[in-house]
């Protein structure tokens, strides 16, 4: 929960198109319950948070609840409608979205953070915010509170079963995970990753310019991903070793049964899952041209 320095009432919702609705204004939203939901469809931490987003949409929505996912764009290829509309068919969105790639309402919201959750009241007031995973309970807790006080004949429902489900069983611990690691010269932590062979440095991402290349990675975590883009081509294929092995039995829903990453798109890939922890090295090797790597990701 954090809502000091940030908007305290829905601003206009001024972006640069609209996905599954009509552009939907303060004043339209009146006598709604709205939780505006800032995303980026390469964020590992919004994607955890998807599932609840869409319960809320399917359990409220009828009840006087609006849910309005904000997609705003960390990368530049995080601006093209295709890559855009393909993150939002993957993900079974179906609740209106405001693609706001100039960072209007974002600004508006004076929001800092993916994912961040702003709830607002009936009359548009801000109620809370959330930011990052976790407190699904408590933001359910206040979706349905709010829709009491703004219709207080309304049959709840039960709690959803994706809540239920993260009450029994917990936040997963993120103490002593390798912190996000950026490549691109612009955020990049010297010493974080190296690599070997032609690769360019650019402000967002790492660029493969010839050759067959290695890019290594010294982690602890269970989960590692990787937000790529294959580049002009459209596809690579990119080996992944833990450990200096081909990865097996610790891979990730992404790499097949021969070790093998197959990037087809912009996007978040999952190299490895449920890898026990402590000192562990990731080496990836690829001879793509043009091949992007942007951002490693972890998770317990």
């Amino acid at each position: 929960m954090a809502t000091a320095g940030v908007a305290t009432r829905l601003p206009p919702i001024t972006v640069d198109r609209w996905v599954n609705s009509p552009p939907l204004t303060p004043e339209a939203l009146r006598g709604r319950v709205v939780l505006v939901d800032i995303w980026e469809y390469t964020c590992v931490n919004w994607i955890r948070t998807a599932p609840y987003v869409r319960a809320w949409h399917r359990d409220y929505a009828n009840l006087g609840l609006v849910v309005v996912g904000a997609h705003v764009p960390e990368f530049a290829f995080g601006r093209r409608p295709e890559n855009i509309d393909r993150a939002i068919e993957e993900h079974r969105l179906t609740h209106p979205l405001a693609i706001d790639n100039d960072y209007r309402f974002w600004r508006a919201l004076r929001n800092d953070a993916w994912p961040a959750k702003f709830l607002f009241d009936a009359d548009g007031r801000l109620v809370d915010r959330w930011v990052g995973e976790g407190d699904y309970d408590r933001v359910e807790s206040e979706i349905r509170r709010l829709i009491e006080v703004s219709a207080p004949a309304v049959a709840l429902p039960p709690v959803s079963p994706e809540v239920t489900a993260f009450v029994t069983t917990g936040q997963p611990t993120y103490v002593g995970i390798t912190p996000e690691t950026y490549l691109g010269g612009g955020r990049a932590v010297p010493g974080t990753y190296s690599y070997t062979g032609d690769w360019q440095v650019a402000g967002e991402y790492v660029e493969l310019t010839g050759g067959t290349v290695e890019l290594t990675l010294p982690f602890d975590a269970g989960e590692v991903n990787l937000v790529v883009d294959p580049g002009p081509n459209g596809r690579a294929e990119v080996s992944v070793l833990l450990d200096g092995n081909p990865v097996d039995g610790e891979r990730g829903a992404d790499v097949g049964p021969d070790g093998t990453a197959r990037i087809d798109r912009a996007a978040m890939f999952r190299l490895v899952a449920g890898a026990a922890r402590g000192g562990r090295l990731l080496t990836l090797v690829t001879d793509q041209p043009g091949l992007r790597a942007y951002v490693f990701t972890f998770g317990p």
